[in-house]
């Protein structure tokens, strides 16, 4: 559990092939190790349908919280502000497949600065806000942003 947990989680490289008896069979490991973005979706996707009620197309907030938390926070930092706005707000009830799907992206693509968000894109309300509440009053984060 601990080398997948460094692998797709901390990012941290894989130790090289042992040629020693390992504890358990690290095929399916080894396969990861190959393409960790696409285990790494893999794995952030299951969760979603893991917490999605049979019957339900949205998991609750909180639940999708705690899942980002664990799985995006590590990854990429600027997920810890999302966060902090979710839960400043209080607004937002449920995600939905796009919204959790939209998360990911946009924790791969943007700039933590938010220089390379584009406003006019088809991403989420919510994080449309966050990026509105993460500029602030004077529409700016510290550094030069990108326009909307």
């Amino acid at each position: 559990m601990r080398d997948l947990e460094n692998l797709l989680i901390s990012k941290i490289e894989p130790q090289k092939r042992s040629t020693k008896k390992e504890q358990y069979d690290k095929t399916k490991y080894w396969t990861y190790c190959e393409n960790t973005k696409a285990a790494f979706q893999n794995l952030y996707m299951f969760c979603f349908a893991l917490a999605k009620q049979e019957q339900s197309r949205n998991i609750e907030m909180e639940t999708a919280v705690a899942l980002w938390s664990v799985l995006l926070v590590p990854r990429y930092p600027l997920m810890s502000e999302v966060l902090g706005f979710i839960d400043e707000k209080g607004s937002y009830k449920a995600t939905n497949k796009d919204l959790w799907t939209m998360m990911l992206e946009f924790c791969e693509t943007v700039n933590p600065n938010l220089c390379d968000y584009e406003g006019d894109g088809a991403w989420p309300t919510l994080l449309d806000d966050f990026v509105i509440w993460k500029k602030g009053p004077a529409g700016d984060v510290g550094g030069e942003v990108g326009t909307e």
